[in-house]
């Protein structure tokens, strides 16, 4: 559906080059939620923006639905930008048209008759749940609601793509919950693409199938949801990682293991899906002469599946702990051993 490649953009402010992308290249399937996520200054929101070309690359490939945007002129570019609808931030609504007209309009200047836009947008706020609201105007919502708006405004075209420029950032946490219900309900029924850029790690493991982590730039780590969480390699992704479950050890306890008598490891480990019933804990205690204490853990939920994460500190002797650790490879998803236990501070 999507294909970047080799993706630079530079600004230029007076003598200083200001290179936002270098070299991004990443692929959005059809039907798929594909997440973009970095902190701020990363170049996400640039990145999004040259998929429509409202940010024109300074060189590389924009490939939508198979066609090439760079190729194409002012009017065929319009005509492809009717099938990328798109989400903003702050709403970017009208405050002196109502919720109808700010959904209608589009269809209005795309010479719809009365009928069919009357149709099409009672359809729209039938399906993000403001058909109650038709009349009132931007000052009367709340940030949700302004958001729905926003959400019908951009589907008024029957995109085959939805691009959301930071969609749930402004909004607090139970509304932003609804919106990605709404944001999968709409991905599900209408079999539409949609690609996101977020800080959020919540926002990620809630709905995408695929996620880009971005740093500086350039895209430093991709892959699966569920393998970005389980098996994080980038530092930056750790640390995103780390604001849903924190693997990270107190200091003072890593110095009482340090100065214990046994040999030990401090090994992370993951499981998923029915991974996560397997009594693993309880089969190390009775197969190996080891002790094994839990650091950290947490359960979540990753698109829908249950991933588990734990940090154990395993100790006993050295060949007992090997032994341990090679059974626990074969029952989890992934395992992590700490060499370094100053690691699990960083």
């Amino acid at each position: 559906m999507i294909q970047l490649t080799d993706i630079h953009k530079t600004y230029v402010e007076g003598k200083k080059s200001i290179h936002a992308l270098k070299g991004v290249s990443l692929s959005v399937n059809r039907g798929e939620i594909f997440g973009v996520i970095g902190f701020s200054g990363a170049g996400k929101s640039t990145l999004l923006r040259t998929v429509n070309l409202l940010e024109k690359p300074t060189s590389g490939k924009v490939i939508v639905n198979g066609v090439d945007l760079l190729q194409l002129s002012e009017r065929e570019l319009r005509s492809s930008r009717k099938k990328i609808g798109m989400i903003f931030q702050h709403f970017n609504l009208l405050d002196s048209y109502n919720v109808f007209d700010n959904v209608a309009e589009i269809l209005r200047m795309n010479k719809m008759s009365k009928r069919e836009i009357k149709q099409k947008v009672d359809g729209l706020l039938s399906l993000v749940g403001l058909q109650d609201k038709a009349g009132e105007y931007p000052a009367q919502l709340s940030g949700g609601q302004k958001q729905r708006v926003g959400i019908a405004r951009a589907l008024a075209m029957d995109p085959e793509l939805l691009l959301c420029d930071e969609a749930t950032s402004a909004l607090d946490p139970q509304t932003t919950e609804s919106i990605l219900e709404l944001l999968l309900d709409i991905n599900e029924k209408m079999g539409l693409t949609i690609m996101l850029i977020t800080h959020e790690m919540d926002v990620i493991k809630k709905i995408c199938d695929r996620v880009a982590v971005m740093e500086q730039g350039e895209i430093i780590e991709q892959g699966s949801v569920h393998d970005i969480f389980s098996t994080p390699q980038a530092p930056t992704t750790k640390n995103f990682i780390r604001t849903v479950f924190d693997d990270t050890v107190p200091k003072d306890l890593l110095n009482k293991m340090q100065h214990g008598s046994s040999s030990y490891k401090v090994v992370r480990i993951s499981f998923r899906g029915d991974d996560a019933l397997n009594p693993v804990l309880h089969s190390l205690a009775v197969r190996f002469s080891v002790v094994t204490n839990v650091l950290s853990g947490s359960m979540i939920s990753v698109k829908g599946m249950p991933l588990g994460m734990m940090v154990l500190h395993i100790s006993g002797k050295e060949e007992s702990i090997l032994q341990a650790i090679d059974f626990l490879k074969q029952a989890v998803h992934h395992v992590e051993i700490k060499q370094d236990p100053e690691v699990m501070m960083s």
